[in-house]
């Protein structure tokens, strides 16, 4: 048995084992009213009538009409029947219909719902209407798939096709505004809207869907909440930045840096500030307990091999074992990783320094502890360098986009690295970080993509 597509959603077609079928403009009518009939017999003498009609010309002789319907039902059967196994006889059915004093020629077209687009299309609207939301929206998709246009186009505004047609496209708005709910119920709102959008711009001016669109956008914007950008990033998830506080992000791992000598003392800020993202971990993480922080710490380090120890009369406050920068320990708090990372050194006079050489080594040697101990959860980073441990030489959106390309450029050799970079910008940094230029970045430089490499 062939395998029959017939299409009347759009551009009327037919398809027979996957190959296109080339019919004549007449003969495609004829299939397109059959369609219309809805399984039911059409005579002879009605489909010549509704056929023929649409060029404008006048019903012939009864003999001369049948011969013409009979013409392209042989057409339209051999095209069905490439094979040669019967199935132009099977699909297109000659049936007698008891009408007057003698029997009447009349063909019916016999499809399953498979081998009929809007057959399929129904049944698929109409299971989807019952279903849970993601099955819905799973099989509305599917639905609105099918359709290429209007339906029964070939008809034009025929009489015969009228019902067929306000039934379809009253089931096709059905399905739209359906596939929107359940999207909705599904939090998918970013999928919803480009359904939403189409129905404003085909109906600007129904009143329903005008509100429908604008309440998906105020979720959208809502969903957003601090975020002042998100980008795919090819190969690695999302590139999110926000607006915020790093220890507000719950969801995710965090990036804090350290000195060379991984110090945690806060006490009268002579070491460390307990303003600055360290003394914070301590309070915020730790609840104030610096030696647990400290003892985490300090055994994480023993993996590592230092580079020198000061002497106390050089340096004698503070931690005096120094450590190469890029050195990356990941702390394990409440079920989630804080990878401290060296990228400053801290001189013997407790003051911090930090070139950009050095924040990119720091900044190299972190993915890959990301890599190795995230269990690929989001990754926070604040803009480090921009606080007491300055790199004097880049400004808040060359950080910016030094952290975004060392990630990029890590990400190209180790793409599931974490499945989304968060940059976390304090506001009152926010007015000196030009967020265009990343975004400028982003447009051209395609970070993550192999292409980019190559070039």
């Amino acid at each position: 048995m062939a395998r029959i597509r017939v299409s009347v959603l759009g551009p009327a077609g037919l398809e027979v084992d996957g190959m296109p079928a080339r019919l004549t403009p007449l003969t495609t009518r004829l299939l397109v009213r059959l369609v219309a009939a809805d399984g039911e017999p059409v005579p002879v003498r009605r489909l010549h009538r509704d056929v023929w009609a649409v060029d404008g010309e006048q019903p012939h002789a009864a003999g001369r009409h049948r011969n013409e319907v009979q013409k392209r039902v042989l057409e339209l059967r051999r095209a069905l029947d490439t094979a040669h196994r019967g199935d132009g006889a099977r699909v297109l059915r000659t049936e007698q219909l008891l009408a007057g004093p003698a029997p009447e020629t009349a063909y019916r077209l016999v499809l399953a719902p498979d081998e009929l687009d809007c057959a399929e299309f129904t049944d698929l609207v109409n299971s989807a209407l019952l279903a849970a939301p993601a099955s819905a929206a799973d099989r509305l998709a599917a639905a609105l798939a099918l359709v290429r246009g209007r339906p029964l186009a070939e008809a034009g505004d025929a009489e015969f096709a009228r019902p067929l047609v306000r039934r379809l496209t009253a089931l096709h708005e059905t399905a739209r505004r359906q596939l929107i709910r359940s999207r909705m119920d599904l939090g998918r709102h970013d999928l919803a809207l480009p359904v939403a959008e189409l129905m404003a711009r085909e109906r600007p001016d129904d009143q329903d869907v005008a509100e429908l669109l604008g309440s998906l956008r105020t979720r959208l914007r809502e969903r957003h909440g601090r975020e002042l950008l998100r980008q795919p990033f090819p190969g690695a998830g999302d590139l999110v930045v926000v607006r915020g506080d790093l220890f507000d992000q719950q969801d995710a791992n965090l990036v804090v840096g350290f000195t060379d000598t991984f110090d945690t003392a806060t006490e009268q800020d002579l070491v460390i500030s307990r303003d600055s993202v360290q003394g914070q971990l301590v309070e915020r993480l730790f609840g104030g307990e610096r030696k647990l922080l400290d003892d985490r710490i300090q055994a994480g380090l023993k993996s590592f091999t230092p580079l020198r120890t000061e002497r106390v009369q050089d340096k004698p406050r503070g931690r005096r074992v120094r450590y190469p920068l890029g050195t990356t320990v990941p702390l394990t708090v409440d079920g989630r990783r804080v990878f401290a990372v060296a990228y400053s050194r801290l001189g013997n006079d407790l003051v911090a320094r930090s070139a950009p050489a050095d924040l990119r080594a720091g900044l190299d040697a972190l993915w890959p502890a990301v890599a190795r101990y995230g269990m690929y959860r989001p990754v926070a980073i604040p803009l480090i360098g921009s606080g007491l441990a300055r790199v004097v030489e880049l400004d808040r959106t060359q950080l910016l986009l030094m952290i975004v390309e060392s990630f990029a450029a890590h990400c190209r050799r180790e793409p599931a690295t974490a499945p989304e970079l968060r940059v976390v910008i304090r506001p009152a940094d926010l007015e000196r970080t030009d967020l265009s230029a990343l975004g400028a970045y982003l447009r051209t430089a395609r970070p993550c993509s192999p292409e980019a490499t190559a070039k």
